[in-house]
């Protein structure tokens, strides 16, 4: 089985955020792979080792994204492509359109991705690929059986879980419940080394303007202010009452 993943690298859940001239500030900031596109990769991995076959990762994005790549290789992946491109006014439009167009010719069996990346909680780029791949797509998976050419998958919704079969070739979305993604061994991190890594840019892939066309940007990006202490109510409870209302009403206008 040939399956494809697609991954982002995002920033670290931990790190803290910075702005400057309207930006999110990466000197020094740490990047891994989008979290929910670990599950992927685990569910790619764990099918290779049943059914055999190879896992190609994919990522668009800068220089930097190739440590998310060789991540990827060292879990277990067998090969990857990366797709250089430092412009950050690509929206998931042109993103999908680049992936489609960097694996044109390609056939896959399975393509897995995060259901979505905690930055920009989009949740559009790999459902966008299937749609100009041609094939079904089901987002949202917490399990995945595959027996020949059909795949049995429970997605959750808001909840609950839906039952889904559909036939292959197929691209899926992980959420969190699918597996627990493994740590890189240390054996893996070496042999990751060595594993093919194709490297191109936007250019190479010869695109037309309108396949690059943008349908959404980012004016401007900005941190929440800061949180303001509390303020406790003094006297009688019918007074406290008043007095929230009228703070409601009058200072923060809320109703």
């Amino acid at each position: 089985m040939d399956i494809l993943v697609l991954l982002k690298q995002s920033l670290g859940t931990e790190e803290k955020i910075f702005i400057e001239n309207k930006k999110i500030k990466e000197d020094d900031a740490e990047f891994v792979i989008n979290p929910y596109d670990e599950y992927a990769v685990e569910e790619a991995i764990r099918w290779k080792d049943e059914l055999g076959g190879e896992v190609t990762v994919l990522t668009v994005g800068p220089s930097r994204a190739e440590s998310a790549l060789r991540t990827a290789l060292a879990m277990g992946a067998d090969q990857a492509i990366h797709v250089i491109s430092e412009e950050s006014q690509h929206d998931e439009a042109a993103i999908s359109s680049i992936i489609a167009k960097a694996i044109y010719g390609k056939t896959y069996d399975l393509i897995l991705a995060g259901n979505m990346a905690i930055d920009s909680g989009a949740g559009q780029v790999a459902v966008r690929v299937a749609e100009r791949l041609g094939i079904p797509h089901v987002s949202t998976i917490t399990k995945l059986t595959i027996d020949g050419n059909r795949a049995a998958i429970e997605r959750d919704v808001e909840g609950d879980v839906e039952a889904v079969e559909v036939d292959l070739p197929l691209l899926a979305t992980a959420q969190q419940g699918l597996n627990e993604p493994r740590y890189p061994s240390l054996p893996g991190i070496m042999k990751a080394k060595k594993k093919p890594l194709q490297q191109l840019t936007v250019a190479d892939l010869n695109m037309k303007p309108e396949e690059l066309q943008i349908y959404t940007q980012v004016v401007d990006q900005y941190l929440p202010s800061p949180k303001q202490a509390g303020r406790m109510l003094q006297g009688e409870l019918k007074d406290q009452v008043k007095e929230l209302v009228h703070s409601l009403r009058s200072k923060e206008k809320v109703v």
